[in-house]
């Protein structure tokens, strides 16, 4: 596996080995191994801590790599590893609460009918998480990230499968997270590091993984999607595929702040060279004059904006053919072209079409799918009826944005509250007046969405990410002295919980 520099393309070093089924195999069974380490919270809670403060003394030195391998700049890979770390102790602070694990206890009551026995319920841990690192974000979604904080956290060793963008990013995060691990007293093989394609195959078929966690393309997410519910014993298979974020502006925000809403979409679908998963790639504008002055203003911003690389040649060659196939497309123009740059950059720009045109579907239908980069599709409605047609014909999006006037905001508008309502079977999380670049760490984010967005109904950011990694069980007129310290009566661990109904702190 070599290090390659994707602002020149040329190779920097050779960092490891193409992982073998043997090596594989290996590093699942050496995870599965050691599981029973983390049953402990308070060593969990000092491993998650120990990691943190880990990727931060190593800091310089992460960053410098990520820059040499993604291009992000240092001010960017700065910010995400301030990310990481806080996702980190954030979960540690999830695992000293202790309300993830859901403790329920109802007591025997034989006054009822039919009587019921006791039973106290909770969550346990799955067993080894296979995690798929994503290339446009080589700490927060990758082998220190949400993934495997998540699972961390909810007791499940973890083997990472390395993105081939950053591998020395990679060896660097994960010696931090074994050397966390040998902090907290726990083995190092509770996160490990596997290269290379067929490793990333052998990891979702190997039969002591009990679940994985993915962030990429809908073609290579779909693959391994389709080899985790094909295995013997089908396993959950959390995947990030891909999204389109659309955007509606109605006609009496854009006659409000045209310039401003053209400004700040040309920063959203440039921000990280338009490598965003919340990258806004659909953005329905008024037909009209006020619509032209949000175009205009949008133009402007993007001729602005420099150039920058993609992260890897073969997803510029992508971008490239993307964008051409597009333009090529009866009723589309390009009044600023997305194109190549010097040496390995590309240059953003943007598409205008009829909105009509994609609610007819046909070879249109092209222009609803991601295109991963710095572009955007702005489609001109005429009504709202035309609104409603392109959004009946999207698919799941982790986001979805409303741009409104100031007064369909203060009223209520019944027609903004249509949008909204429409807007809401589309995505996992829908902003009004913002733009969806940028998903805030905090317990009540969801990172998720319908098909393809992702694969389940599950969140990859927030708190509820470590729900992914767990199951329930309930004990039945179990023994007390045989229960769990968590769902014992006394309860020992302070543990919140709700016993007979009524919640207790």
């Amino acid at each position: 596996m070599w290090s390659v520099d994707p602002r020149t393309g040329k190779q920097r070093e050779q960092v490891a080995v193409e992982a073998t089924a043997a090596d594989v195999d290996a590093a699942v069974r050496a995870a599965h191994a050691v599981r029973g380490a983390l049953a402990d919270r308070t060593a969990r809670i000092a491993l998650l801590r120990a990691a943190a403060e880990e990727l931060e003394a190593a800091r310089e030195e992460i960053v410098a790599a990520a820059d040499a391998e993604t291009a992000l700049g240092p001010v960017r890979l700065n910010g995400e590893l301030g990310r990481t770390t806080y996702q980190l102790l954030a979960f540690a602070d999830e695992v000293a609460d202790g309300g993830f694990l859901d403790v329920v206890i109802d007591h025997a009551d034989a006054s009822l009918t039919p009587p019921r026995p006791d039973l106290r319920r909770y969550k346990i841990p799955l067993g080894v998480v296979a995690v798929y690192a994503a290339s446009n974000f080589p700490l927060a979604f990758s082998v220190p990230g949400g993934d495997t904080a998540s699972a961390l956290a909810a007791g499940c060793p973890v083997v990472v499968k390395a993105h081939p963008d950053h591998p020395a990013t990679s060896e660097l995060c994960v010696a931090a997270l074994r050397r966390a691990a040998a902090r907290a007293g726990l083995p190092a093989d509770v996160v490990s590091v596997v290269h290379g394609f067929d490793a990333g195959v052998e990891l979702v078929k190997h039969p002591l993984v009990a679940a994985a966690g993915f962030t990429g393309s809908i073609r290579g997410g779909r693959a391994l999607f389709d080899a985790a519910a094909a295995r013997p014993n089908p396993i959950p298979f959390h995947g990030e595929l891909g999204s389109l974020n659309p955007v509606v502006v109605t006609g009496e925000a854009a006659r409000e702040r045209a310039e401003e809403i053209g400004g700040g979409l040309a920063g959203s679908l440039t921000m990280g060279s338009g490598q965003f998963c919340t990258k806004p790639g659909l953005v329905l504008a008024p037909g009209d004059e006020a619509g032209d002055r949000l175009l205009e203003a949008l133009a402007a911003s993007l001729r602005e904006t420099a150039c920058g690389p993609l992260l890897d040649s073969r997803m510029r060659e992508a971008f490239l053919a993307g964008v051409r196939a597009r333009v090529e497309l009866e009723d589309v123009t390009a009044p600023v072209v997305a194109a190549e740059g010097e040496e390995q950059a590309v240059v953003a720009g943007f598409l205008t079409v009829p909105a009509a045109r994609l609610a007819a579907g046909g070879p249109h239908g092209l222009l609803l799918e991601e295109c991963f980069g710095p572009v955007t599709v702005v489609a001109r409605y005429r009504d709202a009826d035309e609104i409603g047609a392109v959004l009946a014909a999207l698919p799941g999006n982790l986001t979805a944005t409303l741009h409104l006037g100031q007064g369909e905001a203060d009223r209520g508008d019944g027609a903004a509250a249509r949008l909204l309502e429409e807007l809401t079977v589309l995505a996992g999380r829908v902003l009004v007046n913002g733009w969806p670049t940028g998903v805030a760490v905090a317990p009540a984010q969801h990172h998720g969405g319908p098909y393809p967005a992702t694969t389940s109904t599950s969140t990859s950011v927030g708190a509820t990410a470590v729900e992914r990694w767990l199951r329930p069980i309930t004990y039945q007129d179990t023994p007390p002295a045989l229960l769990p310290e968590e769902l014992r009566d006394d309860n020992p661990l302070g543990l919140p919980r709700r016993v007979d109904g009524r919640r207790e702190v």
